[in-house]
C-alpha cells in the first residue's frame, strides 16, 4: 500500500479514537482535549492532500473553540446527576460506526487513485477544467485566486465568515470587562 494512504488512515484511525475517548470520557476537561487533537488530525490531513486554506480554517477555529470550551468547562458549576449508560444506544453507535467504516473502506478502494495522472479514457476533473479555461474564464493569470474568487467565491466568503464569528465569539466569551459578577454569600433575602 502507498506510504501516503498509510499515513492517511493513520490520522483517521487516531481521530476516531480521539473521538471515542472524547465521548466516552468522564473527565471533561480531558473531553476537550481529545477534541482538539482530533482537530489538529484534520488540519494535518488537509495539509497533505493540497489544501492549506482548509488546514488554516481548521487551526484557527479550533484554536478558539478549544480555548473557548476550556473556559467554559473551568468556570462551570457541576450540577449533573450520574445516569447509567444505554447499551442499546452504545450498540448503535458501534454497529453505526462500523457501517462507516465499511463504506469508508469500500469508498477508498473505488477512488482513483491519489497523485496519479488520468488515463486517456478517464474524464477530466474539475482541476484541468480550471488550468484549460481559467484564464479565459477570470482573466486572472494566478491560478489560486482566480479558483478562490472566482470559481469558488461563496466558498471562501463562508470561510472568511467562519473565522471572524470565531474570533467575535472567543472576544465576547473571554472579554474580563462588562462581565456580570454574581456575589452569593454577601447578599441577604429581604
Amino acid at each position: 500500500m502507498d506510504p501516503f494512504m498509510l499515513l492517511l488512515l493513520a490520522l483517521l484511525a487516531f481521530m476516531i479514537i480521539g473521538s471515542l475517548i472524547a465521548a466516552e470520557t468522564e473527565d471533561l476537561l480531558s473531553s476537550v482535549v481529545c477534541v482538539g487533537a482530533i482537530g489538529a488530525g484534520l488540519a494535518i490531513i488537509d495539509l497533505f492532500l493540497g489544501a492549506p486554506d482548509l488546514a488554516i480554517t481548521q487551526v484557527v477555529v479550533e484554536i478558539l473553540c478549544v480555548a473557548i470550551l476550556i473556559r467554559v468547562v473551568l468556570n462551570r458549576k457541576d450540577e449533573t446527576h450520574r445516569t447509567h449508560k444505554d447499551t442499546f444506544a452504545v450498540g448503535s453507535v458501534l454497529l453505526f460506526l462500523g457501517v462507516l467504516l465499511v463504506l469508508g473502506g469500500w469508498a477508498m478502494t473505488t477512488l482513483h487513485p491519489f497523485g496519479e495522472p488520468l488515463l486517456a479514457g478517464d474524464q477530466p476533473g474539475v482541476a484541468q477544467q480550471y488550468l484549460t479555461n481559467g484564464l479565459q474564464d477570470t482573466g486572472a493569470a494566478n491560478y489560486v485566486m482566480a479558483v478562490l474568487l472566482d470559481y469558488r467565491a461563496y466558498d471562501t466568503l463562508g470561510e472568511a465568515t467562519v473565522i471572524f464569528v470565531s474570533i467575535i465569539g472567543a472576544y465576547v466569551i473571554l472579554r474580563q470587562r462588562g462581565k456580570l459578577r454574581h456575589d452569593t454569600g454577601n447578599e441577604s433575602d429581604s
